[in-house]
């Protein structure tokens, strides 16, 4: 804290040689003015004469040169101490010895007010020229930290221009680490090597920069070397005596601290605080901006490192990338891209998506679009097709994102992957399964028409010849009456094996009747079989499909009953056929133990389930669908849904 008036202060102003000076001139005056036999210059009384004073007038007059003086070298209250004993030196005389009183006494008070009015007059202007010379010195300084966003670039212009601005020895500059919770320095004038490195790092509350930053107020220091505060002995070392520390601060957080020291006691005023706390804010904005400025930099750094990354991605991803904008027009495509449709990058940047797509995709082109405009959910990938500059199909899995730009959508941007060879293959495959199943079918329908056209003939005449030999009593015992009895047993339990055989490799209701009859043979037939109640319904319109489709749909409901019956050990289950006008569906749901069903088509293989995995394969064959439900305990549902 700046001390106004102290002790020490008083013995500075003794020490200048203006104040004895100023001394000198009023006991020279006051001589004058109290002893008669002091004889003017004859020129100079006539002067004087002429202008209406005299001697005593004069020399009253006189004393404002001490006053104005000493207003001029020690500022207002110098004058007004002056003033002070300039009037105990004239009133006496103007009190005893004036043969005017009244004049004297007039004088005397003019002396005393004029002298002050133009000290403090001369105060004003001084304390205007310092005003002018702060405003000058932070504009300096403002300037100087305003050119440069650069944080080193910063400090080290403002310790320059303080060491002029403040005529001082040491300038210091702290920056505050708040997660260090330290002050660094950052920038420094007037100091040895020694001192940087015994102080250039300080926790916060450590000393008298420490105490300054935790504390957010100026500290004045008249003699560093004899402080308590001090903790440095480096600062003794280094011959530091006064000093001012103010904090940098921006929008009222402390940024760091400035700090300005003499070799030598100096007393700054309050002006020098208050001028150096200013140049402290401005440093402090200028350090704010300049680490915000940093960490942009640095953002914008990252961005642009991503940008590359991201397009460097994007230029040499696998899978095909493009962008449009809402019109269609292609903004940017990839290799990959230009490799899928056969156009050169350039010309796709030209080009617009309705370029590639026929009709029927261009329809699903919107559909996809309007659903994506408005937050509908689009299962993805989806397939579609793309023709190529040959003019080829290409059929792809497409994904499909809006891309926004403060929330409005400005385009899309599409990832795409060439499953034209995928499919081929699928479709390949499927048309082999498709052969082989109804190679199956048909070997099967073979069989069953041979066991039934000669195998169960064969039983038929065997039994027959049976009956008749068993019938004739022409030398056969009693014996081999029942030998020829269990044997026309075990043919005719032989014909209905073979016969039920027949029907489960080929039921001819399916043929001749159709799918209903068909299933409600089946179901009648497994619940002679087994315990398991089975009940038909059919809701719509029946009628007859395709005989490949009516096996296929034949085939996967068998195999769910028969699942039914040997494996969850279910007692009820109900078949429900809908007919739709475009579709079928039929559901098959009892009342089992249930099981877990796995994640993928390939881990019914895996898990040994191999009637489900078949099932699957079947629905393929007739672009159907298959849907499975089931946990334990709470039974099991087939969905089975194909177009007809």
């Amino acid at each position: 804290m700046v001390q106004r008036f102290s002790f020490n202060r008083l013995t500075r102003v003794i020490r200048r040689p203006a104040f004895w000076l100023i001394v000198a001139l009023l006991i020279l005056i006051t001589i004058s003015h109290y002893r008669g036999f002091i004889e003017h210059p004859s020129f100079f009384t006539d002067l004087l004469a002429d202008v209406g004073l005299n001697r005593h007038t004069f020399e009253r007059i006189a004393y404002l040169v001490p006053i104005i003086w000493a207003g001029f070298i020690f500022g207002w209250w110098g004058a007004v101490a002056t003033s002070l004993v300039t009037l105990a030196c004239m009133l006496p005389r103007a009190i005893f010895s004036s043969p005017s009183l009244g004049d004297a006494l007039f004088e005397t008070s003019a002396v005393f007010v004029v002298g002050n009015m133009v000290a403090f007059g001369l105060e004003m202007l001084r304390r205007e020229r310092e005003h002018r010379v702060r405003l000058a010195a932070l504009n300096h300084i403002s300037s100087m930290v305003s050119k440069s966003l650069e944080l080193n670039q910063i400090l080290n212009s403002s310790v320059d221009s303080i060491m002029g601005v403040m005529d001082v020895d040491v300038v210091l500059i702290f920056l505050l680490d708040e997660k260090a919770d330290e002050l660094n320095l950052g920038a420094y004038r007037g100091v040895s090597d020694a001192f940087i490195k015994s102080v250039g790092r300080l926790k916060v509350g450590e000393g008298l920069n420490g105490m300054v930053a935790q504390t957010g107020e100026p500290a004045f220091i008249n003699d560093a070397s004899k402080d308590p505060r001090l903790t440095k002995m480096a600062v003794v070392k280094e011959g530091i005596r006064s000093q001012i520390i103010v904090p940098l601060k921006s929008k009222g957080k402390v940024m760091g601290t400035l700090s300005v020291a003499m070799h030598r006691q100096r007393q700054f005023s309050q002006d020098e605080v208050e001028l150096l706390a200013a140049i402290g804010s401005q440093i402090g904005v200028a350090i704010e901006n300049a680490r915000l400025y940093e960490q942009e930099r640095k953002v914008v750094e990252q961005l642009r490192a991503s940008e590359e990354k991201y397009r460097e991605l994007f230029q040499n991803a696998h899978d095909a990338l493009w962008v449009h904008d809402m019109d269609g027009n292609i903004i940017s495509a990839n290799a990959a891209t230009a490799r899928l449709t056969g156009y050169e990058v350039e010309e796709l940047c030209r080009m617009n998506v309705r370029s590639f797509l026929s009709e029927e995709s261009l329809n699903l082109a919107k559909e996809i679009r309007a659903k994506l405009l408005d937050a509908v959910p689009v299962v993805q990938p989806y397939e579609q097709k793309l023709i190529t500059k040959k003019g080829a199909v290409a059929i792809l899995k497409l994904t499909t994102s809006v891309v926004r730009v403060d929330g409005e959508p400005v385009g899309f941007q599409h990832i795409a992957r060439d499953v034209t060879q995928e499919k081929q293959m699928q479709e390949s495959l499927r048309f082999y399964l498709r052969q082989i199943t109804m190679a199956q079918e048909e070997e099967r329908k073979r069989i069953a028409r041979e066991l039934h056209d000669d195998t169960i003939q064969s039983l038929v005449v065997l039994a027959r010849e049976l009956d008749d030999i068993a019938s004739s009593q022409k030398g056969l015992s009693e014996y081999k009456k029942i030998l020829l009895d269990i044997l026309r047993d075990k043919v005719n339990d032989i014909m209905t094996g073979v016969r039920r055989l027949g029907q489960d490799l080929r039921p001819p209701a399916l043929d001749r009747l159709g799918l209903i009859p068909a299933l409600e043979w089946l179901s009648s037939d497994i619940e002679r079989r087994s315990e398991l109640k089975i009940k038909v319904k059919t809701y719509g319109i029946s009628r007859r499909f395709s005989p490949e489709v009516e096996l296929v749909l034949f085939r996967i409901v068998q195999e769910a009953l028969r699942n039914a019956w040997r494996h969850s050990g279910a007692t009820s289950a109900t078949v429900i056929l809908v007919f739709d006008e475009k579709k079928i569906e039929i559901t098959i749901a009892d009342n089992g133990r249930g099981f877990d069903i796995p994640g993928a088509v390939g881990d019914l293989v895996k898990d040994g389930k191999l009637g489900l995995a078949g099932m699957q394969e079947r629905i393929q064959l007739i672009d159907g669908s298959l849907k499975i439900e089931s946990k334990f305990g709470k039974g099991t549902v087939v969905v089975i849904e194909a177009q007809v």
